[in-house]
């Protein structure tokens, strides 16, 4: 966007427009094109910040969504301040649960966390001008005294008109005094880092407004907070999360990515893409009827998507799928990825190329949860529950419930085919 930092010098608010298309809130109103007047008469960039708790180790398209908003903000000569919760993570976010979230280890957050920032890089731009990545274990980690000063800003009250504290204060479910010091702790990072504004999805509404609140309470400018829409997973009705399996990860082979798409219902196709896709490199341009920043607003708004259906929405599901995966990986492994899906999904064919697994030959039998669990990144409960159900295949037989162990000399050289898209030939080694 190479006339972003002028359009912000020239008209602030035009940019703050147009950097609010596509969010459910901008809030408070007028307050990030205040915050970019601000920015510019003091010549400096703005401190626009995402807090992440590194709870799972990828991150799939719905975080992408927000990380995307980020890179605009990116390209408007502005700096985005990553967090990576990794003092959070310990607490758990409640949002949108009905109970208290199991707790991480420091391994599992140390490598999530890792892992995290890794795959964040394929959206963000890690210019250190563009991009600051912090850990809250820098401030979070604080004496008695100062988490006092910390609860003393916030009263119980305020912290119980949280949605779902709401719902479960309602419904005499208990609620951990370690959940209500949850959006505390989370609101002080926007202390901690100066920021000006913040983003996240619209479940994190009360935490992003909260923020405010300390800021003030610590004599702290107020920043500007954007939410934006929570993606539908694969199967069309709840949020994608890698807890409810409907994600699409933005490290997920080609071919998973362009398969996983193809699953979507054909109503998301248009929501996919307008999260996902959408680009407008000059916030200035004109367009017919109005102002880029306005036509994109009215999007953002609720306007009515194109309904799609039939042979167009099946085109416009495979034009999309093949838009992420050059989007992520390339040209040529969208070209791929469409072969493979058409081989094995529409002429029902085998894939031209599979992978192998290895077992022991000496073995004896081979443990497919074990086996599934190793080459595919599940549980091995998960493993056993799809062979329960029937989705699992070796050679040209399904496995039975139950059958977790099949013999050596049965397995060698035959495909393993897991759920609708996973192979893999086993070779006894």
């Amino acid at each position: 966007m190479p006339d972003a930092t002028t359009a912000a010098a020239e008209d602030p608010a035009r940019l703050a427009a147009w950097l609010a298309r596509n969010a459910v809130d901008s809030l408070p109103d007028g307050a990030l094109a205040d915050r970019l007047a601000a920015a510019r008469a003091q010549g400096r960039q703005l401190r626009v910040k995402l807090g992440i708790d590194p709870t799972a180790p990828d991150i799939h398209l719905g975080h992408a969504v927000v990380l995307r908003k980020l890179s605009e903000f990116q390209r408007a000569g502005h700096k985005v301040v990553l967090i990576i919760g990794d003092y959070t993570a310990r607490v758990g976010d409640p949002s949108g649960r009905s109970e208290l979230r199991p707790m991480l280890s420091p391994e599992q957050i140390e490598q999530n966390a890792a892992t995290f920032q890794e795959q964040a890089l394929k959206i963000l731009d890690a210019d250190p001008e563009r991009l600051e990545v912090r850990r809250n274990g820098e401030w979070l980690d604080m004496g008695m005294a100062d988490l006092l000063g910390l609860v003393r800003t916030t009263t119980a009250a305020q912290l119980l008109e949280r949605d779902d504290f709401a719902k479960r204060w309602s419904a005499n479910e208990p609620i951990s005094l370690l959940e209500l010091l949850y959006p505390l702790l989370q609101a002080y990072d926007s202390v901690a880092i100066d920021a000006d504004v913040e983003l996240g999805g619209t479940d994190q509404k009360f935490n992003l407004l909260l923020g405010r609140d300390i800021q003030r309470a610590y004599g702290k400018p107020e920043q500007a907070i954007l939410t934006m829409p929570l993606l539908a997973g694969i199967e069309g009705r709840r949020k994608m999360s890698k807890s409810l399996g409907n994600q699409i990860g933005i490290t997920d082979p080609p071919q998973e990515i362009y398969g996983k798409t193809m699953s979507i219902p054909d109503e998301a196709i248009v929501e996919y893409r307008r999260l996902l896709l959408e680009r407008d490199d000059d916030p200035l341009a004109p367009v017919a009827g109005g102002s880029t920043a306005e036509a994109s607003a009215a999007v953002g708004a609720g306007a009515a998507p194109t309904a799609l259906a039939g042979s167009s929405a099946r085109d416009a599901k495979r034009a999309l799928a093949r838009e992420l995966v050059q989007c992520l990986y390339s040209a040529q492994d969208a070209d791929a990825a469409e072969r493979h899906f058409e081989r094995v999904f529409v002429e029902h064919e085998m894939p031209e190329e599979i992978a192998e697994a290895s077992f022991a030959r000496d073995a004896g039998a081979v443990h497919l949860p074990g086996l599934m669990a190793a080459e595919f990144g599940m549980s091995s409960s998960q493993a056993r529950r799809l062979i329960d159900q029937g989705g699992v295949t070796l050679g040209q037989a399904s496995l039975a419930p139950g059958e977790y162990d099949v013999p050596g000399e049965r397995a060698d050289g035959q495909v393993l085919k897991v759920g609708k898209r996973r192979f893999r030939r086993l070779r006894a080694a």
